[in-house]
């Protein structure tokens, strides 16, 4: 009788310190780490949601911008942070996928994680100077073809969705053009706009789309399978003359392993209430990102299919270890 009224008072006490923790957090400000620089479409998505937490848990959600490496420098601050739920980060494509893919890190980008939940998808987009000749990717595969090595493109940087996206262009087409990184998408959108070079790749929300729809540079091509409702007059690269090419670039919240479960658990439906709400839905839609909210089990799935995915294509461009 002892022993169960021991192990009773164990279990009782278990459960008073879970559900305590889950209803504590979060008692001090989120530190929302973003892997680049502010201005483009990862960093806006990180603002919607670092606002939507704030507002439902009435507690400060802050981002702090860590570019570099293809977002593996803002990956390695989440992955050494204590597993309090503190710090978490937008992670991506590129933190997930693509530079697993080229680098051998110094952490498992999938055992050293708690994935959260799925954040949402975007078109990249390939972009000219309106001052340039090309109004489809089947103008700039010509224009490649007949002067190889002669045309550039900027992007945020090596090996994030953006530059692959083009790497896997090139793969499929034969052509030589000549990859200029950035240190992030809004300066390499600047050059553009300036005409120091003819073209650019960005994910769709923020700076790409805005500067579409206000005619300072051209959208000659959507990366996914069909055109984008936010930008229903840029053609897909299918249409341009590469049949079968569909990337979309993705998003989502995680954070370091061994997140209390409390918290996990707390984490996880935060972000699946905010997503879900009707307005921050269309905010986000209306800037090019179709949200995804999902389960943590599904998250971790879909980002080894990525994986996979992303490292064919890596292989075949020659990136791995640069």
């Amino acid at each position: 009788m002892e022993m169960r009224q021991f192990v009773a008072g164990v279990l009782s006490t278990f459960i008073v310190a879970q559900v305590s923790a889950q209803t504590a957090y979060p008692e001090k400000p989120i530190r929302l780490i973003v892997g680049y620089t502010p201005g483009g479409g990862t960093d806006l998505a990180s603002r919607y949601v670092a606002q939507a937490l704030s507002d439902l848990w009435n507690a400060t959600v802050l981002v702090d911008n860590r570019p570099g490496a293809g977002g593996a420098i803002g990956t390695e601050i989440t992955v050494k942070a204590a597993p309090d739920g503190y710090t978490i980060m937008l992670c991506t494509i590129g933190s997930h996928a693509i530079t697993p893919a080229r680098i051998k890190l110094p952490y498992d980008h999938i055992k050293d994680f708690s994935f959260l939940s799925m954040v949402g998808a975007t078109p990249n987009v390939f972009l000219a100077n309106p001052a340039q000749p090309f109004k489809n990717v089947g103008d700039v595969i010509a224009y490649a073809k007949a002067n190889p090595g002669k045309l550039s493109f900027g992007s945020s940087g090596v090996g994030a969705s953006p530059h692959l996206s083009i790497e896997l262009l090139k793969s499929m087409t034969h052509i030589d053009i000549v990859h200029v990184p950035y240190k992030g998408a809004a300066p390499a959108l600047a050059d553009v706009m300036g005409g120091q070079l003819p073209l650019s790749v960005g994910n769709l929300p923020g700076g790409p789309l805005a500067a579409i729809k206000s005619g300072r540079l051209r959208g000659v091509g959507i990366t996914t399978a069909t055109r984008s409702p936010r930008a229903p007059e840029v053609p897909t690269f299918a249409e341009g003359g590469v049949p079968g090419y569909d990337v979309s670039s993705w998003y989502g919240i995680c954070g370091p392993a061994g997140l209390p479960k409390a918290v996990h658990a707390k984490l996880n439906a935060g972000l699946v209430k905010v997503l879900s709400a009707p307005e921050l839905k269309q905010r986000m839609e209306d800037q090019g990102i179709d949200v995804k909210p999902s389960t943590s089990a599904e998250f971790v799935a879909f980002v080894k299919n990525e994986t996979a995915k992303w490292a064919k294509v890596v292989k075949e461009a020659g990136l791995k270890g640069d």
